[in-house]
């Protein structure tokens, strides 16, 4: 229920950003917004067209870096929170915009500050929320959230063509986000806050209830299952908080934690970000019309309707991949997958214009659905969830928030730059995301380590495995694991925890005080026989 409702943040993304795409069509909106032409008639100009769209994604990008700070200082729901109420604000002040394209394009600016505070956020929280076992499948349903929304919206788009003559044909759109945002903004805040960012304020027995509430045993906090999760993040964690809170500036130079590998991640979460923007995806909606045009399909708003359904339908299966196969494989097959469709896209639209002949609209349409198969299927999904996991929570809202950002503006190059494209070396860009695919390819096979079923500290831990190499990392087990989703019961029954010891004030500030200063207790219950373990919890790996 947390993932379902925390997701509709990537609802909100994908609803705006397909919004804007059929209100361009409608005849109200360009009368109202558009520039007259020499002729007389109302059109959007290039440039003007370029900046209405992609503008959202510079308030996107400045709305991702905020969500460092609100998720740090006000916590993980308060910031959801406040990203809906950005986003509400922006659509009001889009919905009262009567002749003037600057005062939309300021309300697409302020909705999208919202937009890229909950793409920071809604990944963050569901990762350091959910069990490692279902963390993947849960933060790449953000994902298929935003293909959902971007199908709603073109088939909202569709349903009010009727009226298209009127003006409220656009504002029934953007008010409708409005509607859809509420569940979020309210619901959430009904949710536990995550109970590392609690911990990581010292506030160990609210992450401990916290921790308890989400596996659901709000009534048993101490249960051996709650409790061995709660040792097994509390040590890493209370390591980091030790020496402060990360600045912008450890991102960069890893000091004064010295945390291994944290420039490294730093620099590997924003290129895979700024690659999936550049896979080429919003290329493929952007020529769209054109070639399903020559297949004999005139509407573009059902040519949208097309492709969107094909992207909803084909990430249902990257739920499932993502658990089944990890994170490394189907990047990098998807990454040379996409590129092959993509040469062959590029190199049909060059030889044989699908204009001219109808044959080469056919093909171009096979690849365009290919693509974006794969693409809803792996680097859709698969890259939230790599932000999600692999930074330390030292400094995970800002690097999060750093690779989002880059995700951002990518977006904005592809939307402003993919209209002068067109009209200059036309089919011909899809060679540049064929190589972009191919780079992509090469970087997750080489740097990116493989985190499926690892706890996030445990994430943290195989990153600082100095002689590790990236693409043996599938075969890493961390410390107090027989394998990667097995727990060695006699370690975890050894081991101690940090707190609940006498003399422990959670009020007192960690970085004041010293490791010797705090004593230590095993809170583990009395060692009981396995058969009795077993009927009285079920083997720890079913549950």
């Amino acid at each position: 229920m947390l993932g379902v409702v925390t997701s509709i943040g990537g609802f909100l993304f994908g609803y705006d950003t397909g919004q804007i795409s059929g209100m361009l069509l409608f005849d109200d909106f360009i009368n109202r917004f558009g520039q007259t032409q020499p002729d007389g008639t109302k059109e959007f100009d290039d440039v003007i067209s370029a900046l209405v769209v992609s503008l959202m994604s510079i308030g996107t990008l400045f709305g991702a870096l905020s969500g460092a700070y609100t998720a740090d200082w006000w916590g993980r729901r308060r910031s959801l929170s406040f990203g809906v109420v950005m986003f509400i604000i922006g659509n009001i002040i889009q919905i009262t915009a009567m002749n003037s394209w600057v005062h939309l394009m300021m309300g697409r600016m302020v909705a999208g500050l919202g937009v890229g505070n909950l793409s920071v956020g809604v990944p963050m929280f569901q990762s350091e929320c959910c069990p490692r076992e279902i963390r993947g499948g849960v933060v790449a349903s953000y994902q298929l959230m935003i293909t959902i929304g971007i199908l709603v919206s073109n088939a909202i788009n569709l349903g009010v063509r009727s009226i298209e003559t009127n003006d409220a044909s656009w504002r029934i759109v953007i008010g409708l986000g409005i509607f859809f945002s509420l569940p979020l903004g309210i619901g959430i805040l009904f949710s536990p806050e995550s109970p590392r960012w609690l911990a990581g304020r010292n506030r160990w027995q609210d992450s401990r209830m916290s921790l308890a509430r989400l596996r659901g045993m709000k009534d048993d906090p101490h249960n051996l299952l709650v409790e061995n999760d709660f040792k097994e993040m509390q040590k890493s964690i209370y390591e980091q908080s030790k020496v402060g809170q990360g600045s912008w500036l450890e991102c960069f130079s890893g000091k004064p934690s010295n945390i291994p590998r944290l420039v490294y991640r730093t620099f590997l979460g924003a290129a895979i970000h700024f690659l999936q923007q550049w896979t080429g995806v919003n290329y493929f909606f952007y020529y769209g019309a054109t070639i399903f045009e020559s297949a004999g399909i005139d509407d573009p708003i059902v040519t949208q309707l097309i492709l969107g359904a094909v992207n909803v339908v084909t990430t249902f299966p990257g739920l499932y991949i993502v658990e089944r196969l990890g994170r490394r494989i189907p990047l990098t097959i998807g990454a040379l997958w996409q590129s092959c469709w993509l040469l062959i896209f590029a190199s049909v639209g060059i030889a044989r214009p699908p204009t001219e002949y109808e044959s080469s609209g056919i093909v171009m349409i096979v690849s365009a659905c290919m693509f974006i198969a794969s693409f809803a299927m792996t680097w859709g999904p698969f890259a939230w969830v790599v932000i999600g996991e692999t930074f330390p929570l030292r400094t995970r809202a800002k690097q999060a928030s750093l690779a989002t950002a880059c995700n951002w503006l990518g977006n904005f190059m592809i939307a402003f730059l993919t209209p002068f494209a067109n009209s200059g070396i036309g089919f011909a860009f899809g060679f540049v995301f064929f190589g972009t695919n191919l780079a992509a390819a090469v970087i997750v096979y080489f740097f990116l380590y493989e985190t499926k079923s690892l706890s996030l500290e445990n994430v943290d831990a195989m990153y600082s495995k100095e002689p590790l190499k990236a693409w043996k990392s599938k075969k890493w087990v961390p410390e107090g694991y027989i394998d990667r989703k097995t727990r060695d019961m006699d370690y975890w029954k050894r081991r101690t925890s940090i707190v609940d010891g006498p003399g422990w004030n959670e009020t007192q500030s960690m970085g004041d005080r010293s490791e010797k200063s705090i004593e230590t207790r095993d809170t583990t219950p009395p060692e009981i026989s396995h058969s009795e373990h077993a009927k009285k919890m079920g083997d720890e790996s079913q549950v």
